[in-house]
């Protein structure tokens, strides 16, 4: 069975094949093509891209106040005032008021290294100490090198509100440290910049410190905690990322989630460093689709054309079939697949035990017809003598062309006197018929001879006894039946 399949489509089988791997060597070319320029797009440009556009925005909303704090300290004066003994406080206090108001601050403070009073829009808010947890920010502002810092810190003039605070070192004439002034920016607006950037860009971002330690977060989502030398896949390149590089460096790590890829900048004006990340799942996910989808495609374009090389094969074997079975001029089965047809009538007779005769006709004086009147009209006298067998046989009977003018009939479960009678009754229609030819009547008759199958013999012994039957008849006069045993 699997030989008969494989001779008739072994063609389709080698095509299929050939257009899948194709299809598939082509698909998966893409994929990996297309992988790789989408993990070198958003590692080599879109998180360096994501992280500028954090920069600028902050910039609006943290350097702002950076700006202004940097104002406050060299304002001749808060100088002055410091300097003169800070003698009335509500002038300081109207001015911390007035900078609140006038660029929206959180708070406004000014602390004096004399006094160590705690000023802020309202008057005196404490006396700032060194053995006081809260206060130690002022004597490390006090110590450090740089001119300001920022710090997250809870604000004790705003219900402990966690806050950004810009401190800024406050210096007299003479270059001499003598208080420190700014203001404070609640962290939740950094956050919300966070939040609107990891929103739109579906990418994690957050503060680091020089220790490491998340300073500022998504509100929402997924949100970062402690530090970065503690998080899962992280902590293998904890120290790559704090690395006062103000250029983006580019970074991949995995955990739970899968594969992360990470960009990260120093930035100076905070001294922290900006993080942003992304899942390589969500972008590589897009890029499966589309390999499923081209697959899908392919493997519908792939049954098509298959179907229609198997239409198209069947087909062109049905015409090649038919073309071998049937003899051209009438139609009718030729010897060779009268024949294979014989095979199966045999194998039938003998497993229902039932009788088999055969019926084998020449028409009469066929070669005068063709001398006299011309072989297209012998082909038209064939195929006339083809349609009269046809249409007075039953449908289970086998009709073929012998060769030339003979025919040969098969009967199925139809016994030697019953085959007699089935070719008498032939010969009643063939000499019935009257054939025109223009102005004249031709008359047609066939000679026939009868036998019935022996049961262990071959087709050729069994035509032999059939072949004797019609030479009895054709030199008996012919337009007759004769039978043989």
């Amino acid at each position: 069975m699997f030989s008969v399949f494989w001779k008739k489509y072994s063609l389709l089988v080698w095509l299929g094949a050939i257009l899948i791997m194709g299809f598939l060597a082509t698909s998966l070319a893409s994929y990996w093509v297309s992988r790789d320029q989408i993990r070198h797009s958003i590692i080599d440009q879109g998180l360096p891209l994501t992280g500028d556009n954090i920069y600028s925005e902050i910039q609006r909303d943290v350097l702002r106040p950076t700006f202004i704090s940097s104002l406050m300290a060299s304002d001749t004066f808060v100088r002055d005032w410091i300097l003169s003994g800070e003698q009335d406080a509500s002038q300081i206090t109207r001015y911390l008021n007035e900078v609140k108001q006038e660029y929206s601050a959180v708070s406004s403070f000014l602390v004096s290294d004399k006094t160590r009073h705690y000023y802020y829009p309202q008057g005196i808010l404490k006396t700032v100490k060194e053995t006081e947890p809260r206060d130690t920010w002022f004597f490390r502002v006090r110590d450090m090198k740089h001119a300001y810092e920022m710090n997250l810190d809870v604000d004790l003039a705003n219900n402990d509100t966690v806050t950004v605070f810009i401190n800024y070192r406050v210096f007299d004439y003479e270059g001499n440290f003598i208080g420190a002034t700014g203001i404070g920016v609640p962290l939740e607006s950094l956050a919300r910049v966070i939040d609107d950037i990891q929103k739109r860009f579906n990418r994690r971002v957050y503060f680091v410190n020089d220790q490491g330690d998340i300073i500022v977060s998504a509100k929402t989502g997924e949100l970062h905690k402690g530090s970065i030398h503690e998080l899962p896949g992280i902590t293998t390149i904890a120290d790559k990322i704090i690395n006062k590089n103000t250029q983006p460096t580019n970074l991949e790590y995995e955990n739970e989630a899968g594969k992360i890829m990470l960009s990260s900048r120093y930035i100076p004006e905070f001294n922290w460093y900006l993080v942003v990340e992304q899942t390589e799942d969500a972008e590589i996910a897009k890029v499966q689709q589309v390999f499923v989808g081209n697959i899908a495609i392919s493997a519908l374009v792939t049954a098509l054309v298959l179907l229609l090389c198997l239409y198209s094969v069947n087909r062109f074997q049905r015409r090649l079939e038919n073309v071998a079975a049937t003899d051209s001029l009438t139609g009718l089965l030729n010897r060779h697949a009268f024949e294979l047809m014989f095979e199966q009538a045999v194998h039938e007779a003998h497993r229902a035990k039932t009788p088999l005769s055969m019926i084998l006709l020449d028409i009469d004086h066929f070669k005068n017809i063709n001398d006299s009147h011309g072989h297209l009209t012998g082909d038209r006298v064939i195929m006339r003598v083809a349609r009269l067998l046809e249409n007075s046989l039953r449908n289970g009977d086998v009709l073929c062309r012998w060769g030339g003018e003979e025919f040969l009939i098969l009967l199925k479960q139809t016994s030697l006197d019953a085959a007699q009678g089935v070719a008498e009754k032939l010969r009643e229609v063939m000499a019935a018929e009257q054939f025109q030819l223009g102005n004249k009547t031709l008359q047609i008759t066939g000679s026939f001879g009868v036998a019935e199958f022996g049961g262990v013999e071959t087709l050729v012994h069994f035509f032999a006894r059939a072949d004797r039957a019609l030479y009895l008849a054709k030199s008996g006069g012919r337009n007759r039946v004769e039978t043989l045993q």
